[in-house]
């Protein structure tokens, strides 16, 4: 691979990362910028789960909740490789501006919405532009700083993410209750634009000029499989059972159309996503990292609120400070290997610190207990937040030193897809064996008569402290048998990524500016240079 950003002398930064210096001043206003980008496309989602209540009071529409959030994941994971390659192929920085620009006027649509069916189409407009944020961000950064450099920054991306989530719920119930819910979407604009006039103004990268046309064909079928995906994650079990006819269909149309894909990748002139970055070893496993350490974050994040709410009696007002311990010492370890690794040049000792940390933590997380408390509940969730943090931008920058820079919006754009993919498959299938436990063991223990439905996993503390003792201990129970096994699983496939980390092989980082044109190996053999594209300064 080669280290040098295709893009040309005119990059700032390529002469800090020379000098190995502090980054010129033009150089903070991007990244500036790129944690704004970040943080809008994390929080989002974190807002709009706590303003839902008030929305559906006011649009009304309940029967479609769901798809406000289920637009927005769908529209972001089926774009997040199509502005991977956009960017690849025509210069990074107009297709970010682009995924700005609609990602804000999907925001101002959204606070406009007069009903449920809008809402949930604004926010599909939001997500198309989610999707070229987070892939926009991390490609960004991979042309502007050199790879031994990246790792600091790429820490504070994971910075930002953890903060989003522990401060989106907050700033959503602090929103909604002062200014009213639409302006949980409207809040967007003032920051999206400061970070579109910081790019537009001060962000440097060539045009590039690309002959070749659009993979149309293998964009439709990767949309469809994803989506068949996310769709039979989302709705297996809840709107419809497992073995349904409607899972079944979804399940067919997504192994037929990834089928398509990736035959089709093979004969495309310019595809969506080359299958020839897999043949790295070591962008291989970090994409099955990636999709571990997403099943795994977003499977705790939903279930460590709900054990704390429902066995220790936490109030639901403040639900991101409920994971503070994880997200705190996910937030810290980022930054700290990020620095490590720019200081060093060596990275394998933290997916492996940090597979055997996560592995632990869960394992720890499957002992709780309706006797457990919230001093220890709190270190078992940081043992968690400690391993995510050594992998959360580690895998990023491995899979990103693993492909030539001709391929770097691609390599991180399906980084991010597959962990976006583990997410949904960590709470469909976390939440699948956590239902099936609390069902169980209420129909075991509760009291004759007591109605144990598909909502008895997600009561709240209010209701709950409305059932009768008896009814409660026995949900208490229940919900303290859920979480044993769905964290027991989330150990279970945690072992998968500290066993993928093992066999990593440390390419050295380059320390020195994109100019130079030799790169290392990762091992397979893959080690030419990137073709200089034509290009054009912006």
């Amino acid at each position: 691979m080669a280290d040098t950003p295709g893009a040309g002398v005119d990059a700032p930064g390529v002469q800090a990362g020379e000098a190995g210096g502090k980054q010129p001043r033009s150089v903070r206003v991007v990244l500036l910028a790129l944690m704004i980008a970040m943080m809008l496309a994390m929080l989002d989602n974190m807002i709009i789960g706590t303003a839902m209540p008030t929305i559906v009071g006011e649009l009304g529409g309940l029967e479609h909740l769901s798809w406000v959030v289920t637009a927005y994941t769908l529209a972001t994971a089926a774009s997040t490789p199509l502005w991977g390659k956009l960017g690849d192929m025509y210069g990074r920085k107009g297709v970010f501006m682009t995924s700005i620009v609609i990602f804000l006027i999907g925001s101002v649509l959204s606070g406009m919405a007069q009903d449920m069916g809008q809402l949930i189409g604004f926010r599909t407009v939001q997500g198309l532009g989610a999707g070229g944020l987070m892939v926009g961000v991390m490609a960004i950064i991979g042309d502007l700083i050199p790879p031994r450099e990246r790792g600091k920054y790429q820490g504070m991306m994971a910075g930002v993410m953890a903060l989003a989530m522990i401060g989106g719920p907050l700033v959503g119930g602090t929103i909604t209750d002062h200014w009213g819910w639409r302006w949980s979407f409207y809040i967007n604009i003032p920051l999206g634009a400061v970070a579109l006039v910081a790019v537009s103004a001060v962000l440097h990268l060539p045009k590039k000029r690309s002959q070749a046309r659009i993979d149309y064909l293998g964009a439709a079928l990767l949309t469809v499989g994803i989506t068949a995906i996310v769709l039979v994650t989302t709705w297996g079990g809840t709107e419809y059972a497992w073995t349904s006819a409607r899972i079944m269909e979804l399940i067919g149309i997504g192994v037929a159309a990834l089928v398509g894909f990736v035959f089709w990748q093979t004969r495309a002139a310019e595809p969506i996503m080359p299958l020839h970055i897999f043949r790295s070893r070591n962008f291989t496993l970090m994409s099955l990292i990636g999709f571990i350490v997403g099943f795994v974050m977003f499977g705790a994040t939903l279930f460590l609120p709900l054990y704390q709410q429902a066995v220790q009696g936490a109030s639901a007002t403040n639900s991101g400070l409920l994971l503070l311990p994880m997200l705190g010492a996910m937030l810290v370890t980022s930054i700290v290997s990020g620095r490590v690794t720019t200081s060093t040049g060596r990275y394998k000792i933290f997916p492996v610190v940090g597979g055997a940390l996560m592995t632990l933590g869960l394992y720890l997380l499957s002992l709780m207990d309706t006797d457990t408390s919230r001093f220890t509940s709190g270190v078992y969730m940081a043992v968690v937040g400690l391993g995510m943090g050594c992998l959360m931008q580690i895998t990023m920058l491995v899979a990103q030193n693993s492909v030539e820079m001709k391929d770097m919006g691609v390599a991180s754009s399906s980084a991010t897809l597959f962990r976006t993919l583990g997410s949904s498959f960590g709470v469909a299938i976390m939440g699948a064996l956590f239902n099936h436990r609390v069902q169980d063991v209420m129909a075991e223990k509760a009291p004759a008569g007591a109605k144990v439905t598909e909502q008895s996993a997600t009561l709240t503390a209010d209701a709950l402290e409305k059932l009768p003792t008896m009814t409660r201990e026995a949900y208490q129970q229940a919900v303290s048998s859920g979480t044993h096994g769905a964290f027991l699983l989330g150990a279970l496939v945690a072992v998968v990524a500290l066993v993928a980390a093992v066999f990593v092989k440390e390419v050295p980082l380059k320390g020195t500016g994109p100019k130079t044109a030799d790169a290392p190996a990762d091992g397979d053999g893959d080690t030419a240079a990137a073709k200089a594209p034509v290009t054009e300064a912006v």
